[in-house]
């Protein structure tokens, strides 16, 4: 499989640079996929690793992609993200890679994570699409308060996902296009609830150190 580090096209460079890069070489795949969308492009990209590699592709999503794709190596289940009785029969476990870009909202995604997350082999690969708010902030191409507010909270909620999570998990985010995260599973420990990351940015002492450093700086230019 051909992958281009430079496509033009940010969808599809996150993509191939930072999930086709991860798994292209995973023999015989058993991937689950929550979205597919009507230009279908991952399910493609999905779909094609898994006919090189002599793999399986579950697709799941509300709209019927039923006959989008016709092969042996794919199946399609038209059903909600979270109707886990329906797909977890159809499920063959343990699973090599998840892929979520359904719900963009951080209790959705934490919820889908935290059921399929036990589906995955030690060493699997969980992706979270859309966790960059970067590209609708104000003046950005996508400018959007919603989707800038959601991606931004199921960003945050990741961080304190893994910061009550640290020795189960390794996680990595791309800030390309819509920004996407990459978790990587170390055991098969069950996973803690989130837990808030204590900050020091609003205490005292980092406030002290604002005003010193101001006070630094005007001393210079003097």
């Amino acid at each position: 499989m051909a992958i281009n580090i430079l496509e033009e096209d940010r969808h599809k460079r996150k993509f191939l640079n930072f999930i086709l890069n991860s798994i292209e070489k995973i023999d015989n795949p058993k991937i689950l996929e929550f979205g597919v969308s009507d230009d279908a492009m991952s399910t493609g990209f999905l779909l094609d690793l898994c006919k090189k590699n002599k793999g399986n592709l579950i697709s799941v999503d509300l709209n019927d992609y039923e006959k989008k794709f016709i092969s042996e190596n794919w199946k399609f289940i038209h059903s909600r993200d979270d109707n886990f009785f329906l797909i977890d029969e159809n499920l063959t476990v343990p699973l090599d890679v998840i892929y979520l870009d359904t719900i963009h909202k951080a209790n959705h995604v934490k919820k889908i994570f935290y059921h399929y997350y036990s589906k995955l082999k030690v060493g699997g690969f969980f992706f979270i699409d859309d966790t960059s708010w970067i590209p609708y902030t104000r003046k950005h191409d996508k400018n959007n308060f919603f989707y800038e507010i959601n991606n931004q909270e199921t960003f945050i909620e990741l961080l304190e996902i893994y910061n009550n999570n640290t020795k189960k998990f390794d996680i990595e985010f791309s800030f390309v296009g819509t920004g996407i995260a990459k978790i990587i599973k170390l055991n098969n420990s069950e996973l803690a609830k989130p837990t808030k990351i204590l900050s020091r940015r609003l205490s005292v002492i980092n406030f002290l150190r604002k005003i010193y450093l101001l006070t630094i700086k005007k001393f210079v230019k003097k």
